[in-house]
């Protein structure tokens, strides 16, 4: 049991409060809302002439933080390129094909996973000691980074459609290029990257299928 302190348990029945308050005063999202977000939500290939500015980029992190971690690790790392100079230094890492829709996106969000996470879990974690189990174990190490930091670029993905932006997230680029160029000195990895501003409509594709609940899914 883990004992808490006074200042501990009145933030616990804080946050309790706050959380029944919302769901008594909330509602599910609707349709369009569901739409936007996923139903008819699309993977961009081009993009509009439109700037996304600092703000809207501080405001995306600042929900996409919210999402659940680990332990509340939080290990992705992110770096937003806005700059043509930014731009040429990743054009180098990408595939072939994937260079006009990346180079000519507002911004591109990096998603790297910091191996050095456990660090930061006095401040994240403050009420447990669990720094040394992650410390002590390369590959839980490991395997927490990467799979926690995919889920805060998911994140990171809804947060910006939510937000009125398009989204488009791949993986085909030269990582080890990429840390080269971009994480150099660090123990941060890029794990994926994705290009956020206004889509262009004209460039999408039809949309491709998707498995059925009965080829993948079982209830038990």
């Amino acid at each position: 049991m883990i004992e808490l302190s006074e200042e501990q348990k009145k933030a616990v029945a804080d946050a309790q409060e706050t959380f029944i308050e919302l769901k008594d005063s909330s509602k599910p999202l609707n349709n369009e809302q569901l739409n936007l977000l996923f139903g008819q939500a699309r993977s961009m290939n081009g993009w509009q002439d439109k700037e996304v500015s600092d703000g809207m980029v501080k405001s995306i992190y600042e929900l996409t933080k919210m999402g659940p971690t680990s332990t509340n690790c939080c290990p992705a790392r992110f770096k937003f390129i806005k700059s043509d100079e930014a731009k040429e230094n990743l054009k180098e890492a990408l595939l072939p094909n994937n260079v006009p829709k990346v180079m000519t996106a507002p911004v591109i969000a990096l998603i790297g996973y910091d191996l050095d996470f456990a660090d930061n879990m006095g401040k994240l974690f403050p009420h447990m000691d669990v720094a040394p189990m992650y410390k002590n174990n390369d590959e839980m190490n490991t395997s927490t980074a990467f799979r926690n930091s995919s889920l805060q670029g998911a994140y990171f993905m809804m947060v910006s459609r939510a937000l009125g932006l398009d989204c488009g997230p791949m993986s085909g680029f030269n990582n080890q290029l990429v840390d080269e160029k971009f994480f150099a000195g660090t123990n941060i990895k890029s794990n994926f990257l994705c290009c956020i501003g206004y889509g262009d409509p004209s460039k999408i594709f039809m949309r491709l299928p998707r498995l059925d609940f009965e080829d993948v899914c079982e209830i038990i």
